[in-house]
């Protein structure tokens, strides 16, 4: 499973916050993901249901 940010990121970071072991602030100064531990999935989705702007994606 793979976590996707999209351009509607407004870099607040909260993903990063949530769940680290998926999420991290790029230096481009935005959001980035990346593949998911199966143990971390349920952090992930917590992360992708508090974006502000809904531009997380997590690809099952």
């Amino acid at each position: 499973m793979n976590a996707t940010v999209n351009e509607s990121c407004i870099s607040c970071g909260l993903c990063a916050d949530t769940c680290p072991a998926v999420f991290h602030m790029g230096d481009d100064g935005m959001a980035h993901g990346g593949e998911i531990p199966a143990e971390m999935l349920e952090d992930a989705k917590t992360a992708r249901d508090g974006c502000p702007v809904g531009a997380i994606s997590i690809e099952e």
